[in-house]
């Protein structure tokens, strides 16, 4: 027995580790459904050891004949169940029967973790004591427990495979002889201890960039080095940096790039031009908005001898100057996109290019890429033409300023942009009939003063200004993927980047059919796919204008599949277009110089590129896309919150715009800031989460909150650091 104990002391890898629940005196007392949990812990914690009934008493601290009964019973349907096998006579051990499964750990706002595993299977449950360290969106392998017919799977982190990032921003603490990184628990739930000698300079209470170094599984903290020191807690720049830095995306563009980019002369020659077709005698304009530098992209039109109209859609010619496998191409790929933060885009190429050499600025001689369309008065395309060309924009219209002119005030250009409006409404109206969808929700806009405080909300509507370049947009790269995703007859299409939008699956439409019923609307799901969008876009303009409509939007918006860029082209659902891409944006999106560089490869005549490449840019493209619309909400939730700050409080009307076990959710109609009232708030009452019906409901007095009804609530407290606003509310009961 000695020997035994020695043993066990020595071999810690095979000692089992008495269950911490609390034992009841009467064996009667005793929870089946928790001594099976308990002893399922023993086993998937030694998932190779044989067990016999002693050794598993002795694991769960059962001492009484009753509960030896209960832990044989509990055996022997375990057993039936085939959770466990007996593979000899009172002999135990787990039935293993998953094996291994890797995946990308997902941690939820609830506090939950789980893997979802690269085979599209079920979510895997992972407990916080099994997660070996690993971190949100980490890629790792998983031991998969066999669990009881009707459980969750459940399994452990057994190897991390990838870190999906190893620095972090929090607030430093700095103490004599060492400091630490508090991280947001919702991101790292140990903070990162830090070393004196890795401060590098980092004072108590500044934000910074910590890189974790070392992470034994036996330590409970990391151990990490600064490597970049963002400033103070408050400060505007601060603040939109760890931003930035918390989605892994850059905050300052590299300074030896911006050198090599002002060493880019334009190529503007006789021999350039003599390549290209030369469109700079045809009335020209941009129109964008008004605070922007970079002018990606610009519209002509002229009347032909047959009465058609010739439109150009003229595209800054990156790629002229951008060239493959450039260190300023590379940094382009990597950011794959510019990011557009409350007060700051964060742009994809050097400040010389984008607002100053590619710019399609006015009264400048400047290269595009463009598609020349014969339209007729109905705005059917009787031909186009793809071609490099040579532009001179005649002017640049901010939005409002074409917006005015189509309303009917005098301007420059008048003619042109009334015409143009024209087609586009023809286009748009065509577009609709076949079964594009109409989402429109309003965009949360800040008036900011020079330090960067928020000084009023507002929303940014799209207008007719508006709807004229996006139709003009959509149709040239409609007609650009068109022309290479369906070549003439008896031809291959080559390999090119797609934009593709799958239709919604069709569980979560059921569900938002579900969810609009409780407002009294109605949904169609099944039938022709113009039937089902074109019952989405009657309910949208039904709740057009009501408290609701945010909230409708939105969950229609979650309701669908996210458009992706690849090169397995499936067709675009939202837009009803069977062929679609992006080529209209290069200076701020890299799939669009992708595209420019295959247009071009292929109308010289050359071979279809590898499409193994050309699909890992697309998925590294779709993904950076994510990160930068994950940083803009970021950065607008955060100026809400600051904007909500000074309104403490301040009472507001609202709609409930999210129910949770720990809360409820709540848009304030007169600026869409979202806070919550944290259940304890909610009066004296024990609320239950009704999940089928998105309510909360009070036990004792059946008071009901449910999504999308009003309520009136207070400003109570606000937290710029965690991003949250905490209502209270406003009428008694």
């Amino acid at each position: 027995m000695k020997r035994k104990d020695t043993k066990r002391s020595a071999d810690r890898s095979h000692s089992v580790r008495p269950v911490n629940f609390q034992k009841t005196k009467n064996a009667k007392r005793l929870n089946k459904k928790q001594l099976t949990q308990s002893l399922m812990d023993v086993l998937q914690e030694n998932p190779k050891k044989i067990f016999n009934p002693r050794q598993l008493a002795s694991a769960l601290a059962l001492h009484t004949t009753g509960e030896r009964q209960l832990l044989a019973s509990v055996l022997d349907g375990l057993v039936l169940q085939e959770v466990v096998d007996e593979v000899e006579p009172n002999r135990f051990k787990l039935n293993v029967r998953s094996g291994y499964i890797e995946g990308v750990v997902d941690r939820r706002s609830n506090g939950k973790t789980y893997l979802l595993p690269d085979d599209g299977g079920s979510p895997v449950f992972i407990a916080e004591r099994r997660l070996r360290h690993a971190l949100n969106n980490d890629r790792v392998r998983v031991f998969l427990y066999a669990l009881p017919p009707g459980h969750e799977p459940e399994g452990e982190v057994v190897e991390i495979l990838k870190r999906a990032q190893d620095t972090f921003v929090g607030v430093l603490q700095v103490a004599r002889n060492y400091a630490f990184l508090r991280v947001d628990n919702k991101i790292l739930t140990n903070d990162i201890f830090i070393p004196v000698d890795n401060l590098h300079g980092g004072k108590d209470g500044q934000k910074a960039i910590v890189r974790i170094v070392e992470w034994g599984i036996s330590d409970r903290n990391p151990i990490g080095e600064v490597v970049d020191i963002l400033g103070n807690v408050g400060d505007n720049n601060t603040e939109m940096h760890a931003i930035l830095a918390e989605f892994g995306l850059p905050y300052k563009y590299p300074e030896a790039l911006e050198l090599a980019a002002d060493r880019i002369k334009d190529d503007l020659t006789p021999e350039e031009f003599s390549k290209r077709r030369d469109m700079r005698s045809v009335p020209t304009f941009t129109i964008d908005p008004r605070d922007a530098k970079d002018f990606d992209d610009a519209l002509s039109i002229q009347r032909l001898d047959n009465g058609h109209w010739e439109v150009g859609v003229h595209i800054a010619d990156v790629t002229h100057y951008v060239t493959p496998g450039s260190p300023i191409d590379e940094e382009a790929q990597r950011r794959a996109t510019s990011v557009y933060l409350v007060d700051r885009t964060i742009p994809m190429l050097p400040e010389h290019l984008c607002n100053e050499l590619c710019s399609l600025r006015p009264n400048e001689e400047k290269l595009a890429f463009s598609v020349v369309f014969e339209l007729d008065d109905e705005a059917n395309v009787q031909q186009y033409e793809i071609c490099r060309t040579v532009i001179r924009s005649d002017r640049r219209f901010a939005y409002e300023e074409a917006q005015e002119i189509i309303e009917g005030a005098e301007g420059d250009m008048r003619h042109e942009i009334l015409q143009l409006d024209a087609l586009a409404k023809k286009l748009r109206e065509r577009r609709f009939r076949n079964g594009a969808i109409s989402f429109e929700s309003s965009e949360v806009r800040f008036e900011i003063d020079e330090k960067g405080k928020p000084l009023s909300v507002y929303f940014k509507e799209s207008k007719d200004a508006n709807k004229l370049i996006e139709e003009f947009m959509l149709l040239a790269n409609r007609t650009v993927a068109t022309h290479i995703g369906k070549p003439g007859k008896g031809q291959k299409a080559k390999t090119f980047v797609y934009r593709v939008h799958d239709s919604p699956d069709p569980q979560k439409f059921k569900t938002f059919s579900d969810f609009v019923r409780k407002f009294g609307y109605r949904l169609k799901t099944t039938g022709k796919a113009s039937d089902i969008s074109g019952s989405l876009n009657d309910l949208l303009a039904q709740v057009d204008g009501k408290p609701e409509a945010n909230l409708v939007q939105s969950v229609a918006v979650r309701s669908m599949a996210k458009a992706i860029y690849t090169t397995t082209n499936i067709g675009h659902y939202g837009l009803a277009f069977d062929f679609y891409t992006h080529f209209t944006s290069p200076i701020r999106r890299y799939p669009d110089m992708m595209v420019h560089r295959l247009l071009e490869r292929y109308l010289q005549g050359g071979k279809s590129v590898s499409a193994n490449e050309c699909e890992e840019l697309c998925d590294h493209c779709s993904a950076m896309e994510q990160l930068a619309a994950s940083a803009e909400r970021a950065s607008i939730k955060y100026k809400q919150v600051e904007f909500m700050s000074g309104q403490i409080g301040r009472v507001f009307d609202g709609v409930i715009s999210g129910i949770t076990e720990w809360g409820v959710y709540v848009e304030i109609n007169e600026n869409k800031c979202e806070g919550m009232i944290p259940v304890r708030e909610l009066g004296d009452d024990y609320y239950v989460l009704d999940e089928k019906n998105y309510c909360l409901v009070g036990k004792r007095r059946h008071r009901k909150f449910q999504l999308g009804d009003p309520i009136t609530v207070r400003v109570s407290k606000t937290n710029l650091e965690k991003k949250q606003l905490d209502f209270s509310l406003a009428d008694n009961f």
